[in-house]
């Protein structure tokens, strides 16, 4: 099975579910198709801490394979606060409360007008 089987509607039950079988919390799906062209949604949740963040990465990539949906990368394991798992139409962060807070992901990614400001810059 490949990723495109699934609705997007299904990748996120399946993300979501996964992160909340392990007790992640304040789990919030962002759209960003207007954005961005790297994703569709991104879901952002809290872990404990970071062998909390490890376990629900862990798991979800267990439960994504088991539905065939293949992750396409994962940023950030070995002891940290923060890992990413690129689900192709889905971009998941798990974050312990303070990487949350300090990246404020759900700031940037929900203003237009930041993400231009940033690419201004860039220039």
């Amino acid at each position: 099975m490949s990723n495109h089987n699934l609705s997007l509607d299904d990748q996120i039950a399946l993300v979501t579910k996964s992160l909340d079988d392990l007790k992640a919390t304040n789990i919030t799906v962002i759209t960003v198709e207007h954005l961005t062209e790297v994703a569709e949604r991104m879901i952002i949740a809290n872990a404990t801490s970071k062998r909390h963040v490890k376990a629900l990465a862990d798991k979800l990539g267990a439960s994504a394979k088991e539905q065939g949906l293949m992750p396409l990368g994962r940023e950030g394991d070995k002891d940290s606060d923060w890992t990413l798992v690129d689900l192709g139409r889905i971009v998941v962060h798990i974050m312990t409360p303070q990487a949350r807070e300090f990246y404020d992901l759900e700031g940037l990614w929900s203003s237009p007008e930041t993400l231009q400001a940033l690419a201004v810059q860039r220039v």
